[in-house]
């Protein structure tokens, strides 16, 4: 005993877990038609590994699962489990006694394989029932198929049997492995000798490359170490530099800060100066407003003095006067009678001497009449001449003083007008300067505003110009930005469509498979799929789709051979099925109803919307092209109706009419979509070049605009810098111009008062020298007189002087006589004036005198007034001469320091002006120390931006990499020579190293591989050679032993004849086809084909029986296989199966009698309830012990 039980639960129509046990020789197992008797054999084949859903007798596998029944659910999977006794070791590698093999199959398709309930795989249990005779290709299960096989027309066929039943599956397996690996290793030695000799094309050419390349690495290597040492060299010399120039900067800072405070300083001073300056000047101009207030009361006083002298005189003349007329009052008041008679009586006595002397004087003038007469005449015209000239002399002397005071004050006047002349002509050079300093100051000033202006318009349009290039640069920068995740998300969707293409996504699993094999190079002559060779328009997407509807999977193929060994790959591995065009076989239907290109709402044939390669033309052609596209379903039933539905139309939106007017329409088909992936790769990879070329573009904008960005901010900044120092400037200037303003002001007010003093110095000059002209003119007069009178008188003295001589001495004496007369003569004259004032005083006396003595007093009394006022007037006036002279002295003074003041102003100016341009000197070289410093900045930010975008490598990390450099020019030099050598070198492809590396190592990895693969190769040869002949001797001996064997039962069964089994070609014995020859009793001897049905039949059960025989199996699953018999036949049958139950063990599934009275128990089977098999066991041994039946 052998099969032990059989557990079956979900299996068909087996909803509830069953166990049959199997423990007699003979089982049997009936029932009538449809009760489920045949689903216990699938159980047996369907656990043992079979995977035909058609030898199970369904449509897919998922069927063998319960499908439910109008009372019971469907169930979600099936088990059945095989339970075998292995105490003789059936299967040698097990040492269990009892072997369980069990097979569940879920509804989602897993399929789950345990061996005693290890989970084991398909091909374990494959291989553990291989040359048992058991398994899913052995003999221990017979059916009708197995019958038909051995009872087929082709010899061929009946070969598995055979070789199963020689025992030489396991080689034939091992054998078929060995050609399939043999096959494949060919094909890999094939593929790797097209690899060899495609790699051996490229290894030369890219070995070259790579040399090259390396050559380029080796000089890029020595230029990088070079170029970044020569660099960093550069980088410290700026630095060092940069350390001088900041110190020079800070150093010229400070002396900058010096010098502007010493400028400082010096302005103060200059101003300090000025201010004195002005302030002496002031002095020296309140001491001259003094002086000619003083002056002006010195004239007054001058005046008063001369009006009050004359005053006195006359007051002191009245005074006499009045004092004589007192006195002589006085006098005469006490003895004014005597006085009279003493009067009297000397002019008496006058009288009588006056007679006397002129008696002598008649004597005496007769004598001298005639000399008096020619000299008289003379004499008193000459006296009177002199007299005239001493009052013109006098005259002119007056007028000589005047002169003299005149020409005094003139000089006075002339001496402060060339002083005031002087200083008005210095300060009117004064003023020239000033005000061209100060035109030159203002002059700079609005120049430096000018500049500041300009700089500010400069700056505006630089910070609009910053503005807009940050603009930019945020505009490029968010446009970039944007770009990239355009990019990013073009290339996700890109690369899950091309994942999805690569995997064939919505191809099915034949499709898939066959372009697996092709593009690892395991099969030829595939094309690709019909959606992978055509482009269509989105327009037409979903019409095309729909109108090719599942020819979109088909594969176009070179030859129809490529497509045979495509559809014998996909049935060796169960991989489905495809449809195959090949190229050389497709040949398009002509499409005669031309007309429709006229009809309304034609779009085009469905060929004509497609875009493919030249080559598949044909294939469209054959596939679309009797396809009309239209433009909807309404034009699409006209073109329909009026061609009598002999078209296929559909329209752009997926509806389809059909030949013979049929309709199809509604949602997309499932097969929708691969041509709209394909056409969404196509816009996705254009939007993706375009979204490429926009980012290069956005990329070399956003550079720009950086780039822009910071030329425009070094503009800025070097403008500001500029506008602070012209602020600067205009800050140093205008306090300059303000000062010097000032300084022009007070001096052209100075000016102004100098000239307001001259103008007044010369009305007075001009009226001094129109006194001094008239002075002079009467002066010329007065002496012209004079000297005409004297003129006159010398020459009347001329023509005297001989009378004065003869009568000097007659003159003399008459003169004394004359001179006692005339005394006499005015004595008398003066007596009797006297004689009557004093007659008339006496008359008088009695009221003048007190009128006098009152006069007298006041007269007095005003002159000591005017005495005590000229006493105070040449007091004041002394003073003043003394104040205007110390005033004039002040004058020189403060002259003399405001010309010292000058002085050092001029030279406090000149030393600021000197250190003024020693600070803008300064103020250069701070700014060009400045710009050194920005530029040593930029230069060491262009240096480490250099060493980033050409090495990517910061400060720190240059250094780990800096090399000694012997000679910096050296360097230099060498560095050129590597340009030039790199430059020589022309395109460099640096991934031709790694490809080189790669191919050589692929050429060399396929040149082991080659050779592994043919030694490979002949191993797998000899293990062919070595399997086939081992086969040949097996199947040889056991085809010997079958042939005998069944010569045997074939007489048993058949009551005599007899039977062999020949070999067509005995040379080929693994390979040839095996014939059946019989003959049955009575019968010529005939081939197998050529009997009837029934004797077919009983041939095949012989034949079976034979094998049996030879190589017997634990147990046997017969389905039916006598049902072609007749009665007689099914009872040799049971009873020859009855024999042979000592080595198997039968499992009969059978409704014929003869049969099941053989069996031992008996299993029946009904199907009480629709759908769900139930099964009743009968022991017929137990039975017939019961009822003692033998």
């Amino acid at each position: 005993m052998y099969l032990k039980r059989l557990e079956i639960q979900g299996f068909k129509s087996f909803p509830d877990k069953i166990v049959l046990t199997f423990g007699e020789d003979i089982t049997a197992i009936v029932g009538p038609n449809g009760s489920g008797k045949s689903n216990i054999s699938d159980a047996i084949r369907w656990v043992m590994g079979e995977q035909s859903t058609r030898a199970l007798r369904g449509g897919k596998m998922e069927d063998v699962i319960f499908g439910g029944t109008a009372k019971r659910k469907q169930l979600g999977f099936a088990e059945v489990s095989l339970v075998m006794d292995n105490t003789e070791h059936i299967f040698p590698h097990m040492e269990d006694s009892e072997v369980m093999v069990t097979r569940r199959y879920y509804r989602s398709g897993e399929s789950e394989y345990y061996i005693n309930r290890r989970s084991v795989r398909l091909r374990d249990v494959n291989e553990l029932f291989m040359d048992t005779g058991l398994g899913r290709e052995g003999y221990s299960i017979i059916g009708q198929g197995k019958i038909d096989e051995i009872l087929s027309v082709k010899s061929e066929d009946r070969r598995e049997v055979f070789e199963e039943a020689a025992g030489i599956s396991r080689y034939r397996h091992r054998k078929e492995e060995a050609e399939r690996k043999l096959e494949r290793t060919q094909e890999n030695l094939t593929r790797i000798n097209d690899k060899i000799d495609e790699l051996e094309l490229q290894v030369e050419p890219l070995r070259q490359s790579a040399e090259k390349a390396k050559k380029f690495l080796i000089l890029r290597d020595e230029l990088r170490g070079l170029e970044i040492s020569l660099w960093l060299e550069q980088l410290e010399n700026i630095r060092t530099r940069a350390i001088k120039v900041q110190s020079d900067y800070e150093n010229a800072l400070r002396q900058k800060t010096e010098a502007q405070a010493e400028v400082e300083k010096l302005y103060a001073a200059a101003e300090a100066i000025g201010a004195q300056m002005r302030q002496k000047e002031m002095d020296a101009e309140g001491i001259r407003f003094e002086m000619m207030g003083r002056q002006a009361d010195a004239n007054e006083c001058e005046n008063a003095i001369a009006v009050l002298k004359t005053n006195i005189q006359n007051n002191i003349t009245n005074t006499a006067q009045l004092q004589q007329e007192l006195e002589a009052q006085e006098g005469r008041a006490g003895s004014i009678a005597g006085q009279i008679e003493q009067r009297r009586q000397r002019l008496e006595e006058i009288t009588a001497q006056t007679a006397a002397l002129e008696t002598q004087l008649t004597a005496k003038q007769t004598q001298a009449d005639e000399l008096g007469k020619s000299a008289g005449t003379l004499a008193a015209e000459m006296e009177a001449l002199r007299q005239k000239a001493q009052m013109e002399t006098a005259s002119a002397a007056e007028a000589k003083a005047l002169l003299s005071a005149l020409a005094a004050a003139a000089q006075e006047v002339m001496d402060r007008d060339n002083a005031l002349r002087q200083e008005l002509s210095a300060g009117e050079e004064r003023l020239v300067a000033a005000k061209a300093e100060a035109k030159t100051a203002q002059k700079e000033l609005d120049q430096a505003r000018e500049d500041r202006d300009s700089i500010k318009n400069i700056i505006s349009g630089y910070a609009l110009r910053l503005s807009s290039r940050h603009e930019k640069l945020k505009t490029a920068e968010e446009k970039h930005a944007k770009l990239q995740v355009e990019q990013s998300t073009l290339q996700s969707r890109i690369h899950m469509l091309l994942e999805m293409e690569k995997m064939y996504e919505g191809y099915s699993k034949a499709v898939k498979m066959v372009m697996g094999e092709a593009e690892r190079g395991q099969m030829k002559g595939i094309l690709g799929p019909v959606a992978g060779l055509l482009r269509v328009e989105n327009a037409y997407t979903v019409a095309i789709e729909t109108a090719l509807g599942s020819a979109m999977q088909n594969i176009v193929v070179e030859r129809e051979e490529d497509g045979k060994n495509a559809i014998q790959y996909l049935k060796r591995r169960d991989g489905g099925r495809c449809t195959f065009l090949p190229l050389k076989a497709i040949e398009p239907q002509e499409f005669k109803d031309t007309g429709v290109v006229n009809e309304p709402g034609f779009v085009g044939m469905g060929d004509e919307l497609i875009q493919c390669e030249k080559k598949y033309e044909i294939v469209f052609s054959y596939l679309l092209g009797r396809t009309v596209i239209a433009e909807d379903m309404d034009a699409a039933i006209a073109m329909a109706r009026k061609y009598k539905h002999r078209l296929k139309i559909v329209t752009l939106d997926g509806q389809v009419l059909n030949p013979g007017g049929s309709m199809t329409g509604g949602s997309a088909s499932r097969t929708a979509g691969i041509l709209s992936r394909q056409g969404e790769l196509e816009r996705l990879r254009e939007q993706k070049a375009d979204i490429d070329a926009k980012l290069a573009e956005a990329g070399k904008t956003l550079e720009e605009a950086k780039r822009e960005v910071t030329g425009a901010q070094y503009e800025m900044d070097t403008a500001q810098a500029q506008q602070r120092a012209h602020e600067d400037d205009i800050l140093k200037l205008e306090e300059r111009v303000g000062h010097l303003n000032q300084a022009l002001s007070d001096q052209e007010k100075h000016q102004d008062e100098l000239k307001s003093e001259l103008e007044s110095l010369a009305q007075r000059s001009k009226r001094t020298e129109e006194d001094t002209e008239s002075a002079r003119k009467r002066i010329e007069e007065l002496e012209g007189a004079a000297e005409a009178l004297r003129a006159e008188a010398e020459g009347k003295e001329k023509g005297q002087s001989e009378l004065r001589e003869r009568s000097e001495w007659m003159i003399s004496e008459i003169a004394a006589l004359n001179a006692q007369k005339a005394a006499l003569e005015a004595e008398a004259l003066a007596s009797k004036q006297s004689l009557r004032e004093l007659e008339d005083l006496r008359s008088d006396m009695a009221g003048d005198k007190a009128d006098r003595e009152g006069r007298i007093e006041a007269l007095k009394a005003e002159n000591q007034e005017l005495e005590r006022q000229i006493r105070e007037r040449e007091e004041t006036l002394q003073n003043i001469k003394t104040e205007t002279a110390q005033r004039q002295a002040d004058i020189a003074r403060l002259n003399q320091e405001r010309l010292d003041l000058e002085g050092e102003r001029t030279k406090a100016d000149k030393a600021s002006r000197d250190k003024n341009s020693e600070l803008l000197l300064m103020e250069r070289e701070v700014s060009v120390l400045e710009q050194k410093k920005t530029t040593a900045e930029m230069e060491e930010r262009q240096i480490l931006d250099r060493l980033w975008e050409t090495y990517e490598l910061s400060h720190e990390a240059a250094m780990a990499q800096r090399v000694e450099l012997e000679s910096i020019p050296k360097a230099q030099r060498r560095v050129g020579e590597l340009k030039r050598s790199i430059s020589a070198l022309g395109n460099i492809n640096l991934d031709a190293i790694d490809e080189f590396q790669r191919v050589n190592e692929r050429y060399t990895y396929f040149t082991s591989q080659r050779d592994d693969v043919e030694r490979a190769k002949a191993e797998l040869e000899k293990i062919i050679t070595d399997v086939t002949a081992e086969m040949e001797k097996i199947f040889g001996e056991q085809f010997a032993k079958i042939n005998e064997a069944f010569q045997q039962t074939f007489t048993e069964l058949f009551g005599g004849g007899k039977a062999t089994l020949e070999l067509e070609d005995p040379k080929d014995i693994l390979n040839c086809g095996i014939e059946i020859r019989c003959q049955p009793p009575g019968k010529s001897l005939k081939i197998i084909t050529l009997l009837s049905g029934g004797e077919k039949a009983f041939v095949a059960i012989a034949l079976y029986f034979a094998i049996l025989k030879v190589r017997p199996t634990p147990f046997v699953v017969m389905d039916e296989i006598e049902a072609a018999l007749d009665d007689a036949n099914v009872r040799r049958f049971a009873s020859y199966m009855r024999s042979m139950a000592d080595n198997t063990q039968f499992i009969v599934i059978t409704h014929r009698r003869g049969t099941m009275e053989e069996a031992d128990v008996l299993y029946g089977v009904t199907m009480q309830e629709q759908g769900v098999t139930r099964v009743l066991t009968i022991n017929l041994n137990d039975v017939e012990k019961e009822l003692n039946i033998k």
